[in-house]
């Protein structure tokens, strides 16, 4: 296996630290489709959700969620990322915004905030600041669906969080209604990813 590029950015708070690695196509962390639990659940939905697609990345997702009727946002805090979303979400590109998500504002009440590799982007210390806005984010019902990280290698990213300490960041205001095993994950998450949601108190 290659030893990845040396990068100069050794932040992951900063921007410039995605910037480097979409600059230089080093994105092991991006699945390059849609998951086949979210395309379930999008097609399982009774009716079109109001989402935010936060850390989007290339935001893949946000393409199936627009064609299945849903309002759907994607945000990401790095320029190159934001980019390389707009160019491949053709008629949805206007859905893609350059925003920080800890000072983000929705346009309108949000149904769902899906996560995908964002909460494992940040250290450990942003985890109840990330969980906080979940619960922010969401009103009574709402639903935070998407894949978790479970690790305890304390090197990243991905920085894996362990069952226990999820369940005391989201249980105060979130409930646990599904918890799956995931059957296509991609090398970097294989064998330590579960597909939850999570419903709003």
């Amino acid at each position: 296996m290659a030893a990845p590029p040396a990068f100069a950015s050794r932040d992951p708070l900063s921007p410039q630290f995605w910037d480097e690695r979409f600059e230089r196509s080093f994105t092991p962390w991006e699945r390059g489709g849609v998951s086949a639990a979210l395309r379930r659940f999008v097609c399982a939905s009774a009716r079109p959700l109001s989402a935010l697609i936060p850390g989007c990345g290339s935001a893949h997702e946000l393409t199936l969620m627009c064609e299945s009727g849903w309002d759907a946002t994607a945000i990401d805090f790095s320029p190159e990322a934001v980019a390389r979303a707009r160019a491949l979400a053709g008629p949805w590109a206007d859905r893609i915004r350059q925003a920080d998500f800890f000072a983000y504002a929705p346009e309108k009440p949000l149904d769902l905030v899906y996560e995908q590799a964002f909460l494992c982007a940040l250290p450990g210390a942003r985890r109840p600041d990330v969980a906080r806005r979940w619960a922010e984010l969401l009103g009574q019902g709402g639903l935070l669906a998407g894949y978790f990280y479970f690790d305890q290698v304390p090197k990243g990213p991905p920085f894996g969080i362990t069952r226990e300490e999820l369940e005391g960041l989201l249980t105060p205001t979130f409930e646990c209604v599904a918890d799956e095993a995931v059957e296509d994950s991609i090398p970097v998450f294989a064998g330590k990813e579960r597909w939850m949601i999570w419903q709003r108190r």
